[in-house]
């Protein structure tokens, strides 16, 4: 009997084992937003059973081994470099953890209840429902972290410590609580009592561990929307203080050019006296003087609209000074409806990140920005195109998640993608009850502007 008792046992916990690193491991995929392949299962299976076998089945060791497998598959075959990786892996493991703490402390306090009728068999069955219910739980638990608690892969990884350092001294404890009350070795009294074990407290605490571990998750995802929160409000208030500095601008530049075309007449009969009286130098003269201002009030760009030629003028005269070539050839109809702020955020982000991707070049890479826009129908498309260092990019950063945010506005969208060293941005806006005086407009192609 005994004989079959231990073939029984070395199965069973082989299976367990099993089940425990497949679950855990399916999940900790999910987490880091990868699909689990069925040889990385059986591989994984197979090696977490015998790194088990390597090492001592009690105390934290175990633990250890299962972690630093998740982190090592995570980073090296998954390629997740992220420090999210050790904080998952280790959620992993104490969700599973405290999820077959809960049981135990259930089966001893139904055990204490059952105890005088066949004791063997009894303690059999709650071993294997105990171990069945932890499992189900756990599987829950993970669905609700996957479905819900999930963090962005661009969170900060300093403030990746203040949620870390308490989740694993939670599982330092609830381990405690496992090897300590919970271990191989138990001492149970005539009545069927484990003695020295307060089978109620053990549940609560354990109870409050898994409640303490998902608040914490919630509290401290909830906080990183905060911070991302604020930082969108910082540069909208930045780009509303720069939207009114380009009208200000673009008002100045239009009264200049308002007394410029006033006084053409009076520039014209000055010039007309001096070739009259053969001053031809001091006519050349005048003439330049006369160009000069015209291209002190001339746009790289001549979008029909002052703000937005002021604003491509500043981010493009800005690249032009640092040595990237730029291209523009965008026109807008006369009258839009589409906001002047709404165009700034695209603008103003799309053209920024470009600068920030082109001054990431060195040496003799070549460095260009090339903005384009026309009228298509009732829609506007928008297409920003730069040179890159060919780097893998990670996510949409609050940037592109700005321009987004205003094509979605308009029933429009974005969509990015690379080729070879060339990142290229598309923008589509549906132009909301467009005005009838303009409809020519709608097909027309601009003229490009090289300088």
């Amino acid at each position: 009997m005994m004989e079959y008792l231990v073939l029984f046992s070395t199965g069973y916990s082989y299976i367990i084992s099993s089940l425990e690193l497949i679950i855990g491991f399916y999940f900790f995929s999910k987490f880091i937003n990868k699909k689990t392949k069925l040889y990385h299962d059986i591989a994984f299976i197979m090696i977490g059973n015998f790194m088990l076998v390597l090492f001592p089945s009690d105390g934290i060791v175990p633990f250890f081994v299962y972690g630093f497998m998740l982190i090592i598959w995570g980073i090296f075959i998954y390629k997740f470099k992220n420090i999210l990786v050790v904080l998952y892996a280790i959620v992993t493991i104490e969700v599973m953890q405290l999820c077959f703490g809960i049981f135990n402390s259930i089966s001893g306090i139904l055990f204490l209840l059952l105890f005088p009728f066949q004791t063997q068999v009894m303690g059999i069955v709650f071993m294997v429902m105990g171990d069945g219910m932890s499992l189900l739980i756990s599987i829950f638990c993970y669905y609700v972290i996957d479905k819900y608690l999930r963090f962005d892969e661009t969170e900060k990884s300093k403030y990746m410590l203040m949620i870390l350092i308490p989740i694993l001294m939670i599982f330092l404890v609830d381990e405690y609580i496992n090897s300590a009350v919970y271990g191989n070795i138990v001492v149970i009294g005539e009545g069927g009592d484990i003695r020295n074990i307060n089978h109620y407290r053990m549940l609560i605490i354990q109870i409050l561990g898994i409640l303490s571990l998902f608040c914490m998750i919630y509290s401290y995802r909830k906080l990183m929307e905060s911070f991302q929160l604020n930082t969108k409000l910082s540069l909208l208030q930045r780009e509303a203080t720069l939207l009114h500095q380009y009208v200000d601008e673009a008002k100045d530049r239009y009264e200049k050019t308002t007394s410029f075309r006033h006084d053409i007449k009076n520039h014209i009969t000055v010039i007309k006296g001096l070739l009259e009286h053969n001053k031809m130098k001091q006519a050349l003269n005048y003439i330049y003087d006369m160009d000069n201002r015209r291209i002190e009030m001339s746009f790289l760009c001549h979008t029909n609209n002052p703000t937005l030629d002021i604003l491509i003028e500043n981010k493009l005269g800005i690249a032009k000074s640092e040595g990237i070539e730029v291209l523009c050839s965008f026109v807008l109809p006369v009258s839009c409806s589409i906001n002047d702020i709404d165009f700034c955020i695209i603008l103003s982000n799309a053209l920024d990140n470009s600068l920030h991707a082109c001054r990431k070049i060195y040496g003799n890479g070549k460095r260009y920005i090339e903005l384009s826009g026309y009228i298509q129908g009732d829609f506007i498309l928008m297409e920003i195109k730069n040179s890159f260092d060919g780097k893998k990019v990670s996510g949409m950063g609050i940037g592109l998640s700005n321009i987004k945010a205003v094509a979605e506005k308009y029933n429009g969208t974005m969509s990015y993608e690379i080729q070879d060293k060339t990142f290229v941005l598309s923008i589509l806006l549906v132009i909301p009850q467009q005005p009838k005086d303009i409809s020519q407009q709608r097909n027309e192609r601009p003229t490009i502007i090289n300088r």
